[in-house]
């Protein structure tokens, strides 16, 4: 079936659009502590239990498993049930999961909470991901930045709240008090979401974007999907692990207690870090979206991928300072974040937005298969004894990342829409 090129938008958006957007970013903010935060809780728990460090982290890995491989199922819910429904029990499984911690005294207490956490994440990020494709083909890139920004720099807000409550001795107390706040707001933020009706979106006339809806199994006949998740695995693995573990490498590194003074306030450099590092975190993926719908896709992720390849060599090499550690975890987020702002909006111009709930929830699972590095990278650097090996092994696959964005995927999407007969728009062609 022969495709056109964009034709100029018929339609007129409507501005309940930008409200859906609001909703969403809303629903992320309040479900970003249970990813962002966890590295806060690891060496408390470690003290009060004696806990290995790595059992502990598997709770990490359970939770990012849970919550990336169920994406596609949850894909199949959100076409049949809506947004609303979908999100509204994701914010109960999500205030769940932290109230399960609270009351945990063992391993597996703590791995039932991450169950109960991926599941009810997987439903607010992959729903509001989605709805955020659905209303703004005409500025992808930017609108689901900006939703999963909201999720990067969505802890930002609670960090120094959490490690205060934390470092008052009341760890199971801060899982409590904001399991109840964090499940309490996703859920009343749910009640006004919805999908766009025809006729309420138009495409854009920058970026080619292809009029064919597939289906998640002719989007898997593809090679273009492939490389894709080869390249998000690859990018995601160095920043999942630098979530996961930034306040073990800290205290290795021993700039953990070291206080940064900035003048009007001081602060120790790990809160310091996490609250900067959730920043650029949230930066990174409207930027990046906005950026790549100006200059396209795989341009963007040569950009992003490398400097975020070079930043983690850096941290390897330079981390032991505690500034150096604060300045350069913050470039290694801002680099990092932007993945899940580029490979979305990818995947919808590639493969349409009709199901791309279920495309981008296969897609996403590369989360999943980065999450269980992160054990590994515990057991890494106790065989070698620093973290470096670690962090430069992350960043080799970075590096590869950013040569297969040009080198392969690039082409690979232009002969993929030749052969559906898309043809350049005149905003691409003049960027070309």
């Amino acid at each position: 079936m022969a495709l056109t090129a964009a034709a100029p938008p018929t339609a007129k958006p409507t501005v309940n659009r930008w409200l859906q957007l609001v909703l969403g970013v809303a629903c992320m903010v309040a479900a970003a502590n249970i990813q962002y935060a966890w590295t806060l809780f690891v060496p408390e728990i470690q003290k009060t239990f004696g806990w290995d460090r790595a059992a502990i982290q598997v709770a990490f890995t359970i939770f990012v498993v849970v919550q990336t491989w169920l994406t596609p199922i949850e894909g199949y819910f959100i076409d049949k049930y809506g947004p609303s429904r979908v999100v509204m029990f994701g914010g109960l499984m999500t205030g769940l999961a932290w109230i399960i911690n609270s009351y945990a005294t063992s391993l597996t207490g703590f791995y039932m909470g991450s169950v109960a956490g991926g599941i009810g994440v997987g439903c607010v990020y992959a729903t509001c991901i989605n709805n955020a494709l659905k209303w703004f083909p005409d500025k992808r890139g930017l609108a689901v930045g900006l939703t999963a920004g909201g999720y990067g720099a969505g802890s930002a807000l609670t960090i120094i709240p959490i490690a205060n409550m934390i470092s008052q001795g009341s760890y199971a107390q801060a899982f409590f008090v904001f399991g109840l706040i964090q499940g309490g707001i996703i859920m009343l933020a749910a009640i006004g979401l919805r999908g766009p009706a025809k006729g309420e979106v138009v495409y854009s006339t920058k970026v080619l974007q292809t009029r064919r809806d597939y289906t998640l199994r002719e989007a898997l006949r593809t090679p273009v999907f492939w490389v894709m998740l080869l390249m998000f695995t690859c990018t995601v693995t160095g920043g999942l692990m630098a979530v996961a573990q930034l306040g073990v490498i800290a205290q290795d590194l021993g700039v953990k207690e070291f206080q940064v003074n900035l003048y009007f306030f001081a602060m120790a450099a790990l809160p310091f870090a996490l609250m900067l590092d959730r920043v650029m975190n949230g930066i990174s993926r409207p930027l990046f979206g906005y950026i790549s719908d100006r200059i396209g896709r795989e341009k963007t992720m040569f950009i992003a991928f490398s400097m975020e390849g070079i930043g983690i060599v850096a941290l390897g090499y330079f981390g032991t300072n505690p500034w150096a550690f604060v300045i350069l975890s913050g470039i290694v987020f801002l680099a990092w974040g932007e993945v899940y702002s580029l490979f979305s909006a990818t995947a919808a111009d590639t493969f349409g937005s009709k199901h791309i709930g279920k495309i981008y929830g296969v897609l996403y699972c590369a989360k999943g298969f980065a999450a269980l590095f992160v054990p590994v990278g515990n057991l890494l650097m106790q065989a070698t004894g620093t973290w470096a090996t670690v962090l430069y092994t992350v960043a080799v696959m970075d590096l590869i990342a950013a040569f297969l964005a040009l080198a392969v995927l690039r082409p690979m999407l232009k002969r993929h829409h030749a052969a559906q007969g898309n043809v350049q728009p005149a905003g691409v062609l003049a960027h070309a």
